[in-house]
């Protein structure tokens, strides 16, 4: 365990040059105080983050002081944007406050978020606020523990600097850590302005950093480009299969390595919606829960576009081609796991799809309904014993049918019950959930995220938290639209 300043550090990205980032400080916040760090991501990096002290932590979150060997930059970027090109973005509210070396060898960047104006903030404040910095804090929390590829959050810190937003809020600063933070957005920049020597640059150095298998590929591009389909592909089929919604899917938001990040107005299913909208600004639906996939190839073909400098045309149409058969093996390998399904059956796909249609025709809670199923046998799935939330007729001929294919798996079902139980949560990050956390957090309750991050790093297990957090929402708890503000 090494303390902050002892970390490896080093400036990677700022070396690419200047026309990928401005160099820029931390706008100091008034009054600031420490809400939560999280030690336990600490000590999986190798960082002794409580030899620090609240003190200096808190400093080092307000922008009120930085180490003598980090280096702050504003990363530059661009991005298609609900489908439209915006030449005129970039880290407008966030910073690259340095990169560390850790002693597996692996490179991780500390990105502070809420840390003031930059050249491309487009005239915003630069802020963010208790209320967004808390969700994003906990759903890094939950996606790794639901194992979706995602960033992190180091720590969170909050100020009596008033912010304005739809009202007046607290400001906060979310330290965020990720291998890197670059985006689809960041080559379609160096495509649209015209720099092919730094577009070239750039994939060699996410390349060397972070796909180093490639770089000996007969065609290391072309292969890149591959990689970058195949981990897109992954993280949405766990999108899927998980019920997330992301909300927010622009170009300038897709992380080159598959990493859900920019986290706005995103939510986890409730009810079987499949036509979910989470953002209340997404008056068409481009970005609702069944068109990710379909936005998620849109976006590749964006940056096969961006690209198309260093990939033949061919070989960039190959990869997306794959696209949708990869997405689709990943996703029915998830969701034949949360069913409890080892071996495959011609039938499976449809008997889970079917199951899903008759959640969403029937009302039925999409975590909460797989949960049931993973905590009961077949015996108890029957008009007089069934959970009374699932007790439908048409669900239970559904459970009938179901019962026979899971027999041909298990002659254990306590096998099956473990399995499933293994991969179905029974604690999920609900919206009300994550709002009623947000109050508690304004309201100086700042324990509570050590009880959420306690659950949400094995949202499988049973734990000693408030009995609600694994139930359903109340129909008055549903439904909650979100905005981008944060």
């Amino acid at each position: 365990m090494k303390r902050l300043d002892q970390l490896d550090y080093c400036h990677t990205y700022a070396d690419l040059g200047a026309s990928l980032s401005s160099r820029v400080n931390p706008t100091p916040l008034d009054d600031p105080y420490l809400i939560h760090a999280n030690h336990r991501l600490a000590k999986t990096l190798g960082i002794d983050i409580e030899s620090v002290g609240d003190e200096i932590l808190t400093q080092l979150l307000s922008g009120q002081g930085i180490l003598d060997s980090w280096s702050p930059i504003a990363m530059k970027y661009t991005g298609h944007q609900f489908g439209q090109y915006n030449p005129d973005l970039g880290d407008g509210r966030g910073l690259l406050l340095t990169e560390f070396v850790d002693d597996k060898g692996e490179k991780w960047d500390f990105h502070l978020k809420g840390s003031g104006q930059t050249p491309y903030s487009r005239g915003a404040d630069g802020r963010a606020v208790i209320r967004s910095s808390v969700r994003e804090y906990l759903i890094s929390a939950a996606m790794d523990g639901l194992g979706i590829p995602t960033t992190c959050a180091l720590a969170l810190s909050g100020a009596k600097t008033p912010i304005q937003r739809e009202e007046i809020e607290s400001a906060a600063t979310l330290l965020r850590i990720a291998p890197s933070h670059v985006r689809f957005g960041h080559f379609e920049y160096l495509f649209y302005s015209g720099q092919p020597a730094e577009l070239k640059a750039l994939a060699d150095y996410i390349i060397h950093w972070h796909m180093p298998d490639l770089e000996d590929s007969h065609d290391k591009y072309a292969a890149f480009f591959q990689e970058v389909t195949k981990r897109t592909a992954s993280m949405i089929a766990h999108w899927q299969a998980y019920g997330f919604c992301h909300g927010v899917m622009n170009t300038d938001n897709m992380s080159i390595l598959g990493l859900t990040f920019d986290y706005g107005p995103f939510a986890f299913l409730d009810t079987y919606l499949s036509k979910h909208i989470c953002n209340h600004s997404d008056y068409s639906g481009r970005y609702a829960f069944h068109q990710q996939p379909g936005i998620g190839q849109w976006n590749l073909s964006a940056l096969g576009y961006a690209l198309s400098s260093l990939i033949d045309s061919k070989q960039i149409e190959t990869s997306l081609q794959g696209y949708a058969p990869q997405i689709q093996a990943q996703y029915r390998r998830l969701m034949r796991a949360r069913f409890g399904l080892q071996s495959k059956h011609e039938n499976d796909p449809e008997l889970i799809n079917s199951c899903l249609e008759l959640m969403e025709k029937l009302g039925l809670d999409f975590h909460y309904t797989l949960r049931v199923l993973s905590e009961t046998s077949p015996n108890d799935w029957a008009e007089t014993t069934l959970d009374s939330t699932l007790n439908k007729p048409e669900f239970i001929t559904w459970l009938a049918g179901y019962k026979k294919r899971v027999l041909l798996d298990y002659s254990n079902d306590q096998e099956r019950q473990t399995l499933m139980q293994r991969v179905n949560p029974k604690y999920i990050l609900r919206t009300h959930l994550a709002q009623e956390a947000i109050e508690q957090v304004e309201n100086g309750e700042f324990d509570i995220l050590e009880t959420w991050l306690k659950v949400l790093a094995n949202p499988f297990v049973e734990h000693a938290c408030p009995s609600h957090w694994s139930l359903p929402p109340r129909n008055d708890q549903k439904g909650i639209c979100l905005s981008c503000s944060s």
